[in-house]
């Protein structure tokens, strides 16, 4: 940065990058409420160290964000540890951190891929975000993380490898991915098992988040005798109102309200068939993507 910039294009300067942190943030914690806190407190720090005297920009923001969504991300780990029910990822619409310019962006955003990114340890998550997402060399991860670049090479593989399956296979264009769903809530309401069933991979789960807040499954449903019984049972009892595809992290998804309840339900689909269901029902995650008006 030119040394000669004034304390009054700070503001403009950070907010150029505010689309890309609020991304990098999301990514490393699943939460965009925590993501806000972590950008505004990269801004705080901005405006303190005088950023006359930075000469990268975005390098400068990309290290402090990392650092502190690492640092929020190994408390939330234990928080989430004691959540009720399985912890899902804040459903967020794509365009809330600008164009996604590479597939690998696409790819890192992708509901599906956030869930995963759940067992990797934090060090490893933050490498493979800023390794796939960012594109950043290793040298430059190595210098956010403090550690050695071997290392980052190291997190990466394991890190890659953990997340391979589903990754890297063929993704439905939006229109085959809203046809399906439409089968899917055809068949839900229908209360046709048969029908469910085809349309579930043999490795199906369905998950639940309901947080405590409101009435959820525990536990994950796996199976597709069980995930299509599951699915028609919440259909039968209490009906599935009116749904609307919306988007979601990317992709579509299909917003209902069961018992009175709005809930999101994002779908994992790959070589046609449905891998994973993701129902959010915890109040707290639902505030982003909602249907229009």
């Amino acid at each position: 940065m030119d040394p000669t910039t004034g304390a009054a294009e700070e503001p403009a300067i950070f907010e150029r990058h505010r689309p890309l942190l609020l991304g990098l943030a999301y990514r490393l914690l699943g939460s965009m409420w925590d993501a806000e806190d972590v950008v505004q407190e990269a801004y705080l720090r901005w405006t303190r160290t005088g950023a006359a005297g930075i000469r990268d920009p975005r390098a400068f923001l990309v290290t402090i964000v990392s650092r502190l969504a690492l640092d929020q991300l190994r408390s939330a780990r234990v928080t989430r540890e004691a959540y009720t029910g399985p912890w899902l990822p804040e459903p967020v619409p794509a365009g809330a951190f600008g164009p996604l310019e590479t597939a690998e962006m696409t790819d890192t955003l992708a509901y599906a891929t956030l869930h995963m990114m759940e067992r990797l340890s934090p060090p490893e998550r933050a490498v493979f975000v800023l390794r796939e997402a960012f594109e950043l060399p290793y040298e430059q991860i190595a210098g956010v993380l403090g550690v050695p670049a071997a290392t980052c090479r190291q997190h990466h593989h394991r890190a890659a490898a953990r997340l391979a399956e589903g990754r890297d296979r063929f993704r439905p264009a939006a229109a085959d991915h809203t046809e399906l769903l439409g089968r899917f809530l055809d068949a839900a309401r229908g209360g046709d098992l048969g029908a469910l069933t085809e349309l579930l991979a043999d490795d199906v789960v369905a998950w639940n988040d309901g947080g405590g807040r409101t009435r959820a499954a525990l536990y994950p449903v796996e199976g597709p005798a069980r995930v299509a019984a599951f699915i028609a049972g919440l259909a039968s009892r209490y009906g599935l109102g009116a749904t609307e595809i919306v988007e979601a992290n990317g992709g579509p998804a299909v917003w209902t309200r069961i018992d009175g309840h709005g809930q999101l339900a994002v779908f994992d689909i790959r070589d046609g068939l449905i891998h994973a269901i993701y129902g959010v029902l915890n109040p707290d995650k639902l505030s982003r993507v909602r249907p229009p008006g």
